[in-house]
């Protein structure tokens, strides 16, 4: 066991930080906010120098139910990254409601988000899932004094519940069939007979992981999750815990999953497909922001499954790198909407509100310009890259005709990105004021975000190869 806790250094430091920074919060109360932040970003900047430590580590710990690899570090990077992100820029939304729990849960969530880049077990899987859920549900709902964000934490938990219920029965029929919860004895089982009761397995279990990715049939839950949740949860929400159940679907399919692919890879494509068609549609007609974007992830979740769908080494490696650049792109367009605030103070997240941005604050749209055209995968933008490599990935593994229902299904998206952009740059300016900016924090996040997301993210192209060695990693 001493062996084992030596490789969990992370997850360790998460629990330790997290437990110090709550009974910190115990006997101080609210009136240390600023400590518990700090603790919590400390304990994050901690638990990412121990991934890097271990990088190049192949190893599994505790029988096999965790792994410690390249593609989980890659994947728990990026999480603690979006976490930070999301505990630094939340203070000043929440003015004078700010409270000792936020950083807290952000943390014990990135712990259960790095247990599901690890898992190698189904009961790791539902552990590590279910950690990161109970603090989501507390998240959304962190302003209980707001109807909408009350509204949000209770769908999120009351469809969360059902496909957590989902994703049981599907672990139960694995089991039952395979014998086994390692994800290896489950492959092994596939391997020798693929019967009825595992493919049941197979589907209730995608059904689950699909709701936890927002894809489409089970996305229901997003759009009113995004838009009642506090905003800097909803940038939370978009980024990190994508990150996380991406990360463990692509485990499960692959590890798991990976010699019964003419089951699975059908029901992938199917939600590839949907995601797309629909993020793109759904979104057409919003008017909210927050919603828009909403929809904007589950459209961009489609891309990454079509190069999951592919079942290849370069598949998984258009996978890590989509979330790599999608979780850049979202976090600096959230934070552009942080930003947003009328004269009173209120937050704007109506999209005609936006009219005649490019004039007030003319830095700000050339930022928000930068990010939707990156979502749209417009080039030379660098959010254009992921998408090439996820078609690639799809055409070398003669699924050519997914990867022109991409293509085709990009261009209807690419619509209500420009829609925001032509609001912003030539409408007519709206009546309602946009007061103020955000801190120096916001601002160089936003600015680096934009920078990296132009063509100078092509210079990084090299580095992107801790993709392809995380990708490596997992079992083929």
């Amino acid at each position: 066991m001493t062996a084992d806790l030596a490789l969990i250094w992370p997850e360790l430091i998460l629990t330790i930080g997290g437990l110090v920074t709550l009974m910190l919060g115990t006997f101080l109360g609210d009136r240390q906010v600023g400590l518990y932040q700090l603790a919590a970003l400390l304990t994050l900047g901690a638990a990412a120098v121990a991934v890097v430590a271990l990088f190049g580590t192949n190893a599994s710990v505790f029988s096999g139910t965790l792994s410690v690899d390249n593609f989980g570090g890659f994947a728990k990077l990026i999480i603690y990254g979006a976490s930070a992100v999301s505990i630094l820029v939340a203070p000043r939304f929440f003015t004078g409601g700010m409270r000792a729990e936020y950083p807290v849960l952000i943390l014990f969530a990135a712990l259960g988000m790095g247990i599901m880049a690890s898992s190698r077990d189904l009961m790791t899987l539902y552990v590590g899932l279910e950690l990161n859920s109970l603090a989501a549900y507390v998240l959304a709902s962190f302003m209980r004094g707001d109807e909408r964000s009350s509204e949000a934490g209770l769908k999120y938990f009351v469809l969360g519940a059902l496909a957590s219920g989902m994703l049981l029965y599907g672990i139960s029929l694995l089991y039952g069939f395979s014998g086994t919860t390692d994800f290896a004895g489950i492959a092994k089982a596939m391997g020798d007979d693929v019967n009825i009761g595992l493919i049941f397995g197979i589907v209730f279990v995608l059904a689950g992981l699909g709701f936890k990715v927002s894809a489409v049939p089970f996305h229901m839950w997003t759009p009113d999750v995004y838009e009642g949740a506090p905003t800097p949860v909803t940038a939370f929400f978009a980024s990190a815990p994508k990150v996380a159940a991406m990360a463990l679907m692509t485990r499960v399919v692959v590890d798991a999953m990976g010699p019964a692919i003419g089951a699975w890879q059908q029901i992938i494509i199917f939600l590839a497909l949907a995601s797309i068609i629909l993020g793109a549609v759904g979104a057409i007609g919003q008017k909210n922001i927050k919603r828009l974007l909403a929809y904007s992830s589950i459209n961009n979740v489609g891309f990454m499954l079509i190069g999951l769908a592919a079942g290849t080494q370069a598949g998984v490696q258009a996978v890590l790198t989509y979330l790599l650049v999608y979780v850049v792109t979202t976090l600096g367009a959230f934070l552009v909407v942080l930003q947003l605030r009328d004269a009173d103070g209120n937050q704007i997240e109506s999209i005609p509100a936006l009219a005649g941005l490019s004039e007030r604050r003319p830095g700000l749209a050339a930022a928000m310009a930068v990010f939707m055209y990156s979502l749209a995968g417009i080039p030379p933008l660098f959010g254009f890259w992921p998408k090439y490599l996820a078609f690639q990935a799809a055409v070398n593994a003669n699924l050519v005709p997914l990867a022109v229902a991409g293509i085709v299904a990009s261009v209807i998206g690419a619509y209500y990105y420009i829609m925001i952009i032509k609001t912003m740059y030539f409408d007519d300016k709206s009546d309602v004021e946009i007061s103020g900016g955000g801190n120096i924090v916001e601002g160089t996040i936003v600015a680096v975000s934009a920078l990296w997301l132009s063509v100078i993210g092509y210079l990084f192209i090299p580095m992107l190869g801790v993709a392809s060695a995380a990708a490596a990693s997992v079992l083929f």
